[in-house]
């Protein structure tokens, strides 16, 4: 089974940061796949798929590790 959950993610501004934050995440046990919507200086979509539901406290301490951090709810309506 696979689990997709979407994140917002504040202070990255460049491929630099997105290749950081997807550094930190693919490092993450049981993440299959990280992709990042950039929105320089605002704040970005990262999406996590996963093969077993992620903690949310784990992926805060990822995305942070990187120098960023999560910004308003876990999970973002799909439409």
């Amino acid at each position: 089974m696979t689990t997709t959950d979407t994140y917002r993610v504040t202070g990255m501004t460049c491929e630099h940061c997105v290749a950081a934050v997807t550094e930190e995440l693919s490092a993450l046990d049981d993440v299959t796949s990280v992709a990042v919507d950039l929105v320089p200086g605002g704040t970005s979509t990262v999406t996590v798929e996963s093969s077993a539901p992620l903690d949310p406290a784990t992926v805060a301490e990822a995305v942070d590790e990187a120098g960023y951090a999560l910004a308003g709810p876990r999970d973002l309506p799909l439409a």
